[in-house]
């Protein structure tokens, strides 16, 4: 009798931009691949929103994988000549191992050896490839919710820029952000882990003494790299590769939070290695306070099964009490996707995300006292990302703030906030010994992760999921207290007005304000 498959309903893939064919796929080949799991019961809504949050075991227990989910995963891809490997019953994820050919049967694709342009600096990357949809035994129909890895294309792009020499006007220590931003005294991140996601790249720990050493900062921040799968800490001392977006991340976060403990996740930067980062770092011990990720890709550029479990791993993050901080892209509202229409960046867009949008600052930096502060467009061929989702419906907490409808009827608004992006106006930091200035997005997740360690030390909890708190008081026209509405300014199909917009969201933070608000909406 043959065996019936059916398909994994989100799994279908397009082809990669500008793949081309690389030679055969050895079809004997051992790969790995990553099968995640149906959750044993759905996360009550009250747990993702808080204040509330829950322990990792009680996570594991209530809203894991099933142990009868995984004992039939095994004896049915057993029978394809699968092994499953390991099994992560919080995160639902069990790792399978076997050759290219017993993968493409067991779940029903076609793998062939592609090359495509690499999102950071455009050579060609050889990697597997497939189109079209996954199937499953029709045994495991509505137990597998996702397989990742078995195309493993590229799949994110840093968030960052560099200053061109002649468009730079004014850079900013990343300490004296906290001035401008007002971040609450007596607070340094102590007591608290900030969690930041890699996908390539390095750093050297002696590098980081230098940088932090010469901030003067009140303590040296610890930071420690973090293996994810066979990825790992390998700086490649090219400045404008990826070291650029690790060394920014970490001296952003270790200049604004230098008693937090930072912990760097690297990760290869596949689909598949983006959801294990996410899930091993919030499922670490100490749960983090703050995650920073200043990764991402247009929503259209991924499947819709892994833009959901990676959303389920940002729900997990909330349940903990993790505020995960993504930066919400650098090429405007169009998100450098060709089409000429509005696009969002994701995992920004996802709804459990603090989607952090850029400007262009002109401040003092000794004194904090700022001139200027617009939206992020139109200089150094960047532009902050905002916009729209395709993906995520609108969410509860952002019912009043006044976000406009796509053609699709009401999606979830990005961004949430904003912090300084303009590389015209950027960061101060050292990248493989050279001096730099950088900016994008990618410096507002690590500021903003920053800010919440400082937060949850003077509260004395973890924030969690902080949107409803801060959306508690944006109304259209009206931002919420603790921050400075930015008024001025575009992103392309967007533009700046009073309360949220699609630039700046509900504008940059004004920090003992934004304390004093959360103090008096979460009473202990």
């Amino acid at each position: 009798m043959t065996e019936r498959f059916v398909p994994i309903p989100g799994s279908e893939r397009t082809a990669a931009p500008k793949a081309r064919a690389a030679g055969p796929l050895d079809g004997a080949m051992p790969i790995e691949a990553t099968v995640m799991l149906r959750r044993r019961a759905s996360v009550p809504r009250d747990l993702i929103v808080g204040p509330d949050t829950i322990s990792q075991p009680e996570l594991a227990q209530r809203y894991g994988a099933d142990p009868t989910d995984v004992a039939l995963v095994r004896e049915v891809l057993s029978r394809h000549g699968l092994e499953v490997t390991d099994v992560d019953m919080a995160a639902r994820s069990a790792k399978v191992t076997g050759s290219v050919d017993e993968m493409s049967a067991a779940f029903g694709t076609q793998l062939t050896r592609t090359a495509s342009p690499d999102p950071i600096g455009g050579a060609p990357v050889e990697h597997r490839h497939r189109e079209g949809p996954l199937h499953v035994p029709a045994e495991l129909d509505g137990v597998v919710v996702a397989v990742l890895g078995l195309d493993d294309r590229p799949q994110a792009r840093p968030h960052l820029r560099h200053a061109r020499a002649r468009g730079r006007q004014i850079s900013y220590k990343p300490s004296e952000l906290a001035t401008v931003y007002r971040f609450p005294e007596g607070t340094d991140g102590t007591g608290q882990t900030l969690a930041i996601i890699e996908l390539g790249g390095g750093f050297a720990q002696s590098e980081l003494d230098t940088y932090f050493r010469s901030l003067d900062l009140p303590k040296m921040p610890k930071v420690t790299a973090v293996k994810v799968g066979t990825a790992h800490n390998v700086p490649g001392g090219d400045p404008d590769g990826a070291d650029g977006e690790v060394l920014l991340d970490i001296e952003v976060a270790g200049a604004l939070a230098p008693g937090a403990e930072q912990k760097v996740y690297f990760a290869h930067n596949t689909d598949r290695g983006f959801v294990q980062a996410v899930s091993q770092a919030v499922h670490a011990t100490p749960t983090p306070a703050a995650l920073s990720i200043s990764w991402g890709a247009p929503e259209i550029f991924w499947t819709e099964q892994a833009r959901a479990v990676f959303d389920e791993a940002l729900a997990d993050a909330a349940a903990l009490g993790v505020t995960v901080c993504v930066a919400a892209g650098d090429n405007g509202s169009g998100d450098g996707v060709d089409d000429g229409k509005p696009h969002t960046d994701f995992p920004a867009s996802s709804p459990h995300a603090l989607a952090c949008g850029g400007t262009r600052l002109d401040a003092d930096p000794r004194t904090g006292r700022i001139r200027s502060e617009q939206v992020w467009g139109g200089t150094d061929g960047g532009a902050t990302g905002g916009g729209v989702s395709e993906a995520f419906r609108l969410p509860s907490w952002q019912d009043a703030a006044g976000v406009p409808h796509n053609g699709g009827g009401p999606g979830r608004g990005v961004p949430d906030v904003s912090g300084v992006a303009d590389p015209a106006t950027g960061y101060e930091v050292l990248v493989d010994g050279r001096p730099s200035v950088i900016g994008g997005t990618s410096a507002v997740a690590p500021l903003w992760a920053a800010l919440t360690c400082r937060l949850v030390e003077a509260l004395g909890r973890p924030l969690g999921m902080l949107h409803p708190l801060l959306y508690a008081g944006a109304t259209p026209g009206h931002t919420s207290p603790g921050f400075r509405e930015i008024t001025t300014g575009t992103n392309g199909d967007f533009s700046a007005a009073p309360g949220w917009n699609a630039c700046t969201g509900l504008g940059v933070p004004v920090g003992t304000e934004l304390l004093a608000s959360l103090r008096e909406l979460t009473p202990h």
